[in-house]
């Protein structure tokens, strides 16, 4: 049995790079990470030959990423974790090829991040997102750079404000993914058809064209960005508010209604 926690496969032009650790809500451990920047390079290589025109990014289990792995975030370091997600991002920005994003149930924090640098986010209908930080005692730092410029101002304000959950057809009427379907196979035909209709060269000028203006946010406020979210993550709020979500109580600072 295979022990990868990031699939890769090829078929008919597209490279499907799945997210197969549900046991930990496919959270962004250091192993996770460093298989998906590998499978995405893998990607970039093929597409350079032309055997590639797309990659298709989708996920085993109910999450397609819940963020951060909490549970690793002390033990190696909060800076090394947000330089690694901060990687992710400039790669899904910068391979050559269009990245469509699959979401079937959960996403949020990290995984948000992740939907803003990709191309093109297909959804199911009952997916949920939402951005936690605020209820944990951090922020949506780094995330920020990709999501920030991907959604409304006023549905940035609401969610980063509040963590509250939204769902598919809100997180598509705010911009933040492309499609909510009911059914995601028949929402993706024609996308997938429509890319490898691409030549190499076209998808690789279009993509660095849309893409241009996230990376450019990237690229001038990752460094902010990872100062930030190394900082909060030492404060005693972000301490007990992860302390609180791990032993899954109520943090001390709750106000009841």
């Amino acid at each position: 049995m295979s022990t990868e926690l990031v699939r890769y496969a090829v078929d008919s032009g597209i490279a499907t790079i799945t997210l197969d650790s549900p046991g930990n809500r496919n959270a962004l451990s250091r192993r996770l990470v460093g298989e998906l920047v590998n499978r995405l390079e893998r990607a970039a290589l093929a597409a350079a030959s032309g055997s590639v025109r797309g990659i298709l990014l989708t996920h085993t289990g109910s999450v397609f990423c819940a963020g951060a792995d909490l549970k690793e975030a002390g033990a190696r370091g909060v800076e090394e974790g947000a330089q690694e997600l901060v990687t992710i991002l400039r790669t899904i920005l910068t391979v050559p090829v269009p990245v469509t994003a699959v979401v079937h149930g959960v996403a949020r924090a990290g995984g948000l991040g992740i939907l803003g640098a990709c191309d093109i986010v297909v959804a199911a209908t009952g997916a949920t997102f939402a951005f936690p930080e605020v209820r944990i005692g951090l922020g949506p730092a780094i995330i920020s750079l990709t999501t920030l410029p991907r959604m409304s101002s006023r549905a940035v304000s609401r969610y980063y404000l509040t963590g509250e959950s939204f769902d598919a057809a809100e997180a598509a009427a705010c911009g933040l993914i492309t499609v909510a379907a009911d059914d995601v196979e028949a929402a993706l035909a024609p996308i997938l058809a429509g890319i490898r209709l691409g030549s190499p060269q076209g998808l690789a000028v279009s993509k660095k064209m849309s893409a241009a203006p996230l990376l450019a946010r990237l690229e001038s406020g990752a460094a902010g960005m990872v100062e930030l979210s190394s900082t909060l993550f030492t404060t005693a709020e972000a301490k007990e508010g992860m302390a609180a979500f791990l032993e899954r109580r109520t943090p001390s600072w709750h106000l009841d209604a």
